[in-house]
């Protein structure tokens, strides 16, 4: 695992303008909002050269809490490389506030090598073989799924939807892109893959926290070398960062819930299609909604457009009992609501150009596995997952959010079960809120 922090830095043409760390400008704000002196006014008293002493001259004056001064720092950069693929999804989780990118599965080496060692994931030492092999028959599994259904793509041309006009570089991409969608859901989910964030200093300190707080080794490495980092760029605000007793707690907890869970709904065959919708549209009696859902759905021009009030103010809660961890990774970053899962192996997806019994030796020793972590109650479990394990998902929104993120997921170059699973919740939306219904744009998943 590597941590890189990238510093922002003005453009030229801002060359004139003061240049602050991230703390300073957090301090320099902090005292702006006790001051009735214009910017300049206190720019001017902060001495450029020595910028620490004119910090904490400002904070020991401002009795704000860490947080608040913590979220006007800007965005501070930071690039994970070789974290695995369950790291890379709890830091989505955890950090709903930053914007960021993970590397695609398109471009991650699929074979063993592209693994961390099982100590750095905490897999008991007498399971590290078993899982080590487990791990290396998966992606072997994958190649041939992914040669194969690659070869019957290109004997049979029609297997692959192309757009109309396709260059012969868009169908060799294309069907490369249907082997590997379909074949994915044998890649073990400690890959190392590598993400980017960017957030505040107060999120960072939140974010880091949580790591240091979890259970797993993997996370609380990741947590101790990104505050390093950040400590170079936000000392003051980055002591912040540590395991915390609240966040201990509910970890413990959770993954209590998880292994109980989990134990009892245990399973390598797939889960049947079910999905969960709850609309509120409660208001208060002083305040009572008025607009017509279609006057806050019509003047969009695309998903991108600005909606009314009727679909902002509506909740929404929609949840899917058979999630695999292939979808979940994306799924869980939509940013906006809240977003739970027991994250547990309730059944095991494959699409139906691949057989389960083709690979049943694989998945029986994958669930016994994972069985045996469970019983020992050993938070290593997630790292016996594949990406066709199924797991409960549960996103709770407002209306304009969930359309958005229906109209994306159903839209064109959508993957295939994406457009299956939000094609679902649309209709269960649409039987409890019609008059959305002209107005909300499923799409077809078309390829792009």
């Amino acid at each position: 695992m590597r941590i890189t922090g990238l510093a922002l830095v003005p453009p030229p043409t801002a060359a004139d303008l003061p240049k602050v760390t991230p703390e300073l400008l957090a301090s320099v704000f902090a005292r702006y909002s006790r001051s009735n002196q214009g910017i300049g006014a206190i720019l001017a008293k902060v001495d450029l050269a020595n910028p620490d002493a004119s910090i904490d001259r400002i904070l020991n004056f401002v009795d704000y809490g860490h947080a608040s001064i913590g979220g006007l720092t800007g965005g501070l950069a930071i690039a994970l490389d070789d974290v695995s693929m369950w790291l890379a999804y709890k830091i989505f989780e955890i950090a709903q506030m930053a914007d960021g990118q993970e590397s695609s599965t398109r471009y991650i080496t699929m074979d063993a090598a592209n693994l961390p060692g099982a100590a750095e994931l905490g897999i008991p030492d007498d399971l590290a073989p078993r899982w080590s092999a487990l791990m290396a028959r998966a992606f072997a599994a994958y190649n041939s799924e992914y040669a194969r259904l690659d070869a019957a793509a290109l004997a049979d041309p029609g297997l692959v939807r192309l757009p109309p006009d396709a260059k012969p570089a868009v169908v060799t991409r294309l069907r490369k892109n249907y082997a590997l969608d379909r074949a994915r859901y044998f890649i073990p989910l400690a890959t190392r893959t590598n993400l980017g964030l960017v957030q505040s200093s107060r999120m960072w300190a939140t974010t880091v926290k949580h790591l240091d707080s979890l259970p797993h080794p993997e996370a609380r490495a990741a947590a101790k070398l990104i505050r390093d980092e950040l400590l170079k760029q936000s000392p003051r605000l980055m002591r912040h960062s540590f395991a915390e007793k609240s966040y201990a707690a509910q970890a413990t907890q959770e993954l209590a819930a998880s292994l109980r869970l989990g134990l009892e709904r245990l399973s390598a065959a797939p889960l049947a299609d079910e999905v969960w919708v709850h609309t509120d549209r409660s208001a208060p009696p002083w305040l009572a909604e008025t607009q017509p859902v279609a006057e806050a759905l019509r003047h969009r021009a695309n998903r991108y457009g600005y909606q009314g009030t009727a679909t902002r103010r509506m909740r929404v809660t929609f949840a899917w009992n058979n999630m695999a961890l292939a979808e979940l990774r994306d799924l869980n970053r939509h940013r906006t609501g809240h977003r739970y899962t027991p994250f547990i192996q309730a059944g095991f997806y494959l699409p139906p150009e691949i057989t389960h019994a083709a690979h049943a030796g694989l998945l029986a020793d994958q669930l016994a596995l994972t069985r045996e972590l469970m019983q020992r109650g050993s938070p290593a479990y997630v790292y016996s997952l594949l990406l066709g394990a199924q797991t409960p998902f549960e996103h709770s929104t407002h209306a304009d959010k969930f359309i958005y993120e229906a109209e994306l997921r159903t839209g064109m170059g959508a993957h295939f079960r994406y457009a299956e699973h939000l094609s679902a919740v649309l209709r269960e939306f649409f039987r409890q809120v019609p008059e959305a219904r002209d107005w909300v744009v499923e799409g077809t998943a078309e390829p792009e």
